[in-house]
């Protein structure tokens, strides 16, 4: 549903605010929205709220609302409903999933960030339908309500029209996914360039930032293969099993990482990999044994080798690294630091 036509005319989104709604699950996707029209998207984005007034936020920062929500009358692109830690309140509210459900129902796509998935399952609206919201009750809203389900470890899922995305910050991410559907992913990919995010994140892992880096792919084939090593970079990806799954020759597959990414299978694999870790070293606490098992390295030694060549620093420096913003000592610029001794026991 590609709408980067010529004359075609903006897409309306409608965000929904409430008292006590968490402030960034607002301004998230208007930021992305706001953004695509930087680069080439026609959005029109306005803020609706029951009476028409402005809301406090869980932060106790105060949004203005464009208007109420009895004056939405024309069908228009998109809603979006954030969500807000007192979504246990909300989900009582009659009101509110009133105005849940009108707005819905002249929405070509609904979508809600975080917590404002139960304000959709609360309405009526997810029976039967794939949705994810924040890891912290996913468990709730599968309990709740047991006609959906529940992916506790997607970072968003589109079930038809209606899209849900997990804790917080990931209305971003589903949000640039509304732009690349609507304009194409050179707009999405310069939003999320811009606004320094991940242009998406596979699964449940971070998304791996060499998936930015790179040229957008126009071969399909290649494309998926690209997917299967972000999603899974613990798996085998050699040459040959990269061929046999997209069902062309080794090399065939050789020729399109040239012509499409300028890179060999080899160096997109390891860069991945190189992401994967510095993911779980920067989010968990697994020893470097595992860490490289899971991310495809087979070792620590090999993990450090790459680390050390990539990044110059080792695993255990670039985990410590990330204990602290480094206020301690007066640096929060994400410097660098030195090897240490400690990476043998990291």
């Amino acid at each position: 549903m590609n709408h980067n036509r010529p004359g075609a005319g903006p897409l309306t989104v409608t965000v929904l605010v409430f008292p006590g709604v968490r402030l960034l699950d607002v301004t998230g996707p208007i930021e992305v929205f706001a953004s695509a029209n930087e680069f080439g998207g026609r959005y029109r984005v306005r803020v609706a709220s029951e009476d028409g007034a402005g809301v406090i936020t869980s932060a106790g920062t105060r949004i203005g609302a464009d208007l109420a929500v009895a004056d939405v009358r024309e069908p228009y692109d998109v809603l979006v409903v954030p969500g807000g830690p007192e979504w246990e309140s909300a989900i009582k509210d009659d009101a509110l999933l009133d105005a849940v459900r009108r707005l819905h129902g002249m929405a070509r796509c609904t979508a809600s960030v975080c917590t404002g998935a139960f304000l959709l399952a609360a309405a009526g609206l997810l029976r039967g339908r794939r949705a994810v919201t924040h890891w912290r009750q996913s468990r709730q809203l599968a309990v709740r309500f047991p006609s959906v389900r529940v992916q506790p470890d997607a970072i968003f899922v589109r079930d038809g029209p209606m899209m849900t995305s997990a804790g917080v910050s990931a209305g971003i991410d589903l949000s640039l996914a509304l732009v690349e559907e609507h304009f194409g992913a050179e707009v999405a990919r310069a939003v999320a360039k811009d606004m320094v995010v991940f242009m998406q994140r596979p699964g449940g892992q971070s998304q791996f930032s060499v998936r930015t880096q790179l040229p957008y792919s126009r071969q399909e084939l290649l494309r998926r293969v690209l997917d299967e090593v972000a999603a899974d970079p613990g798996a085998p990806h050699t040459l040959t099993a990269m061929s046999r799954r997209a069902g062309i020759s080794v090399r065939h597959i050789s020729r399109l990482f040239d012509e499409e990414l300028g890179t060999t299978p080899a160096r997109y694999v390891e860069q991945v990999r190189l992401e994967a870790a510095r993911v779980l070293l920067e989010t968990g606490d697994d020893a470097l044994p595992v860490v490289a098992r899971r991310t495809g390295f087979g070792s620590a030694e090999s993990l450090r080798r790459a680390f050390v060549r990539h990044l110059g620093v080792t695993p255990g420096a670039f985990r410590t690294s990330f204990r602290t913003t480094g206020t301690g000592t007066g640096t929060g610029t994400g410097t660098t630091i030195a090897n240490t001794e400690q990476d043998s026991q990291a």
